[in-house]
């Protein structure tokens, strides 16, 4: 079956990018480098008993929303980084709210329209990535992965990338004996960090002469070793490796958002979950003030160093490092506020379960796949929560990722 090819009549767009489509025998087609509505001739890249996974190559009868790809590297067969350059901007934000609606009916049983946001910083949707990762082939060459494949695709430079990254150069530097190679960058501030590829020589690789810092399997060799971002007002260091939102507007809008939405007075409490570098905890500990206080709660240590050293300056906020799970909130008293900001897995239902029963006066979710998301927010709505507003973000242009921040109100009684 992989490499047949195949016309389709493309339906709706799905979880992961692609579009819905049935085969002839009836089982069920993804299909990239497509659009709703379109007829195309797709070849089957992938097969199971229950679907087939597929290219679109040749459209047959284009949407009025397809565009000419601006990145000469994407497309059937290339890199796998961007799966909508063909789309128009404006169509990317009826997609991405359409996936959004989808999945709230579908796992929450609620009906809801989602209007997704452009953020600034990228008008075309290009040069806004402020964290690229390539991987770098055995000739010492970076580039960056083709769909679904080790196979890398060598490129001149990465069109969603900021220019302060490309302005680095990995792609036409060489780096021998690298497996990967991570830019970070934030104006002048520039940081690479070099994963080798034998085990036996960690630690031990001479990176190229770059106009950054440099880390070789997180040992540092040249500073600086972190990159220092401003959001509302505050600085914010993040180390080598720390998670920090890739979009240079997502802090500042995603943060405004939370707090437009809690609303934090002087004297609460706050419970921050999935804490990260303290983004959330400084800027609700300056809200509530030394009367209130803020609790970060963090799995990672590095980026618990982070909050700590972002928050040194407001002695009300403690940053603890630990799970965050359903028995860690038992220590943590009853707040009066709860922003929790996890992973593309979600908070988890037995988490859910526990942050409704603390029933405090607002919680933030601030959500970066829609799936785990509804399936939380039915947890809620079950036990008689209120989504009070629920707001979507287009903070990864060229790709179906979509960021989404929910306020919610506990019932009543």
């Amino acid at each position: 079956m992989t490499g047949e090819s195949l016309e389709l009549q493309v339906g709706a767009v799905a979880a992961g990018g692609s579009c819905v489509a049935r085969a002839p025998d009836g089982r069920v087609v993804f299909v990239r480098h497509c659009l709703p509505g379109e007829r195309v001739s797709a070849v089957v890249t992938s097969a199971t008993t229950s679907f087939l996974r597929a290219d679109a190559v040749e459209v047959i009868e284009a949407s009025p929303d397809r565009v000419e790809r601006p990145c000469p590297y994407a497309g059937p067969g290339r890199c796998g980084g961007c799966d909508w350059q063909h789309v128009s901007l404006p169509a990317q934000r009826r997609l991405k709210a359409a996936l959004i609606g989808e999945q709230l009916a579908r796992l929450a049983g609620l009906e809801r329209d989602v209007e997704v946001e452009q953020v600034p910083g990228a008008p075309d949707g290009l040069g806004w990535r402020t964290r690229v990762q390539f991987a770098v082939a055995p000739s010492g060459r970076a580039g960056l992965r083709r769909h679904r494949s080790h196979e890398l695709e060598p490129v001149d430079f990465c069109r969603i990338a900021s220019p302060d990254v490309e302005a680095v150069g990995a792609e036409a530097l060489r780096w021998p004996g690298a497996a990967g190679v991570e830019v970070v960058a934030a104006g002048a501030q520039r940081l690479v960090s070099v994963t080798s590829r034998n085990p036996a020589r960690r630690g031990r690789l001479q990176a190229p002469a770059v106009d950054a810092g440099v880390l070789v399997d997180g040992r540092p060799v040249r500073a600086p070793h972190g990159i220092r971002h401003h959001v509302l007002g505050r600085s914010f260091e993040v180390a080598a490796g720390g998670f920090w939102q890739v979009h240079p507007s997502a802090p500042t809008v995603l943060a405004q958002a939370v707090l437009d939405g809690l609303d934090p007075r002087p004297g609460e409490r706050v419970l921050d979950l999935f804490s990260g570098a303290g983004l959330f905890a400084a800027l609700l500990g300056e809200r509530v003030g030394p009367a209130g206080s803020v609790l970060a709660v963090e799995s990672d240590p590095r980026a618990c160093a982070d909050a700590a050293r972002n928050t040194a300056d407001l002695p009300h906020v403690r940053i603890r490092t630990a799970a965050v799970d359903a028995a860690e909130l038992i220590r943590a008293g009853r707040p009066d506020l709860v922003v929790l900001d996890p992973p593309r897995a979600g908070a988890g239902l037995a988490l859910t379960h526990a942050l409704a029963a603390m029933r405090p006066r607002r919680l933030a979710y601030v959500a970066c796949d829609p799936a785990s998301f509804a399936r939380d927010l039915k947890v809620l709505l079950d036990v008689g929560w209120e989504l009070s507003s629920l707001r979507g973000y287009d903070i990864f242009p060229m790709t179906e990722h979509v960021e989404t921040v929910a306020v919610l109100i506990p019932p009543a009684f």
